[in-house]
């Protein structure tokens, strides 16, 4: 029987937050850390990965503050690191492998280069970063994929979610279906407040921090740097870039794949990373 959603959910309380998050397996802790649109929360970005990875290791999927079933929070004084750092106090982990999609992607180099005793693995997809024109179109504007997920959080209706899934992926066909698009919206449209918190503060939020590139080459953990080639969101150059900084990585570039590798390819992802941690 297929891991359910229900059968892994729990709360914990930090310092400064009630963080929803799901837990299933046992041994090296593994934390996947979901993207910064609309609807995202740990099971909705990982529900394809989690049971899988669960067979090796201990995997913590959470809501970070401001998404899904954890906190409301304020986007001037959020710090996605402190956040992280306080969930792994709180369940009594010391260091943990980080895995991130697109926002968590982000949180979780900024863990690795501000916070390296937390991280023993460092694994991103789609991870931003705030430089010209890896995150930024034609004319210093947000790329295509962030205009329409600023766009969503006004209009999380299950059309407007669908022109986001749309976006994010590479097969609409397969992956931007009626089931997945009502789904997303009903994740949003559940805490409205996360949605006001997050269009008020734009484009500050959902990224209130930005990692220091300048201390990219100081992240010592080893990194596995996924990216769809095919990506509207964030630019896979983006990757490359943190490839020649990031002493200890390598590169899984993937054709046909948009912003969302875990789910586009959600096996091959699961093998890579199960192997990366095991082996590293």
């Amino acid at each position: 029987m297929a891991l359910q959603q229900n059968d892994i959910s729990r709360y914990v309380q930090t310092t400064d937050f009630k963080i929803h998050y799901n837990e299933a397996g046992e041994g090296h802790p593994v934390v996947l850390l979901h993207g910064g649109g609309p609807g995202a929360t740990g099971w909705s970005n990982y529900s394809p990965n989690i049971e899988a990875l669960s067979k090796h290791f201990r995997v913590i999927a959470p809501d970070m503050p401001g998404w899904g079933d954890s906190d409301a929070v304020d986007f001037a004084t959020l710090d996605h690191v402190e956040a992280a750092c306080q969930l792994l106090d709180a369940l009594g982990i010391e260091k943990a492998a980080f895995v991130g999609n697109s926002m968590g992607g982000h949180t979780s180099l900024r863990l690795a280069a501000e916070r390296p005793e937390r991280v023993s693995h460092l694994i991103t997809m789609g991870a931003p970063l705030r430089m010209k024109p890896i995150l930024f179109g034609a004319g210093g504007g947000p790329t295509e994929g962030l205009k329409i997920m600023y766009d969503t959080f006004t209009d999380a209706t299950p059309e407007g979610m669908r022109r986001l899934v749309e976006i994010m992926v590479y097969d609409k066909a397969r992956f931007a279906t009626p089931e997945l698009c009502k789904l997303r919206s009903q994740a949003a449209l559940k805490r409205p407040e996360h949605l006001r918190n997050i269009a008020s503060a734009a484009p500050k939020a959902p990224i209130p921090i930005w990692i220091d590139l300048d201390k990219i080459s100081d992240i010592t953990a080893p990194a596995l740097l996924i990216h769809g080639r095919d990506d509207r969101v964030v630019s896979f150059e983006s990757t490359l870039f943190l490839a020649a900084g990031i002493p200890d990585s390598r590169v899984h570039l993937i054709n046909r794949c948009g912003h969302w590798a875990q789910l586009e390819h959600a096996d091959e992802f699961n093998r890579q990373v199960i192997d990366f941690v095991t082996h590293h």
